[in-house]
């Protein structure tokens, strides 16, 4: 586990928005470095899923809200493993998160 501190708990303080806003860097770190063929995609994959698995897991989350997640878990990894490049691209799902925690602060 790659992100220690977020299982121990801090994770599930963050809002949803903020969540999803690092697990879209996650994601952005993945798909650039799959596009390049580069060693790092692997790690930068495993974090993206790690947290939002923990993401997931949030007790806080309804059913239905946990339900997208699952699909959006499931759109991401079908994405991000294609060996070619798909129309799916999650970013612009992932920042819209990002900027609603920037306003949130």
């Amino acid at each position: 586990m790659q992100h220690q501190n977020a299982a121990r708990g801090s994770w599930f303080k963050l809002s949803l928005a903020e969540q999803l806003g690092n697990v879209g860097s996650e994601y952005d770190r993945a798909s650039k470095w799959r596009k390049q063929n580069d060693a790092r995609f692997q790690n930068a994959f495993d974090r993206f899923l790690e947290l939002l698995d923990l993401t997931i897991a949030d007790g806080r989350h309804s059913f239905s809200r946990k339900r997208e997640l699952l699909r959006l878990r499931e759109t991401a990894c079908s994405e991000l493993t294609q060996t070619t490049d798909t129309s799916v691209d999650l970013s612009n799902y992932f920042h819209r998160f990002a900027l609603l925690a920037r306003k949130a602060v």
